[in-house]
């Protein structure tokens, strides 16, 4: 079995390179799902709530139409596609969203290092998603590992919903509460309008997982829970 999680990620430098962006997210993908067909082996393949516009009035589902709004959503469309193509069967598309970590960089330890150094962040409110702790996901495709009977394309996030700056009120409260943070932080709603990128983001890229949490049997656990754990690594690093 192949897990494919290398991606180019840099979405806004994405938009100026775009060459470098469709080489690590659609031809590599399709290489090693050709890989994998010719010798029999299973393909994991991670992708992303980009794919979609953000127009929808609900969460969206595999089946639903794709409309990507930049080179990183639609280079990481062609890759998933490309993977689907040739082995079907045998492999699992999965896209998540949101993702953070105890490590690296993303969204929490930006969110860590400004409140610590400026005891103020200013958040876009108005795009909507769920985050989703990469060790969640680590545990979801473990299981997909274990259930060859399972492939396709599916979703996999955190239970719940948040916007971003929902997010950061929860990273400050938390941060406080476990010794992360040694003062009261203000976290400041503003619009899209008002954090102006190179590349377009979905307003709403909520996911709905219920029919991966059904093939897995697994029940969801909310960002919270999650959130809670990865800021306990952080501070015991």
């Amino acid at each position: 079995m192949l897990i494919n999680a290398a991606a180019y990620t840099a979405v806004d430098r994405a938009e100026s390179e775009p060459s470098i962006a469709t080489v690590v997210n659609a031809v590599a993908p399709q290489l090693l799902a050709s890989a994998t067909a010719c010798i029999g082996s299973r393909l994991i393949h991670l992708s992303t709530d980009y794919v979609f516009d953000g127009e929808s009035s609900r969460p969206y589902l595999p089946s639903d139409a794709t409309a990507p709004l930049g080179v990183y959503g639609r280079t990481k469309l062609a890759g998933e596609q490309a993977v689907l193509q040739t082995s079907s069967l045998r492999c699992v598309v999965l896209r998540t969203a949101w993702v953070y970590s105890a490590t690296g960089h993303n969204f929490v330890k930006t969110m860590l290092r400004v409140m610590r150094e400026k005891g103020a962040v200013r958040v876009v409110a108005d795009q909507i998603g769920a985050p989703t702790a990469a060790t969640s996901i680590a545990a979801a495709i473990w299981k997909f590992a274990t259930r060859p009977d399972v492939h396709g394309l599916h979703h996999w996030t955190d239970a719940g919903v948040a916007s971003w700056y929902d997010f950061a009120v929860a990273i400050a409260e938390e941060a406080g509460t476990c010794g992360l943070l040694d003062r009261a932080v203000h976290v400041e709603p503003i619009t899209t309008h008002e954090y102006p990128t190179p590349a377009r983001r979905p307003r709403f890229s909520l996911l709905d997982c219920r029919e991966t949490w059904r093939a897995l049997g697994v029940q969801p656990v909310h960002w919270r829970v999650w959130l809670r754990q990865v800021l306990g690594e952080i501070r015991g690093a």
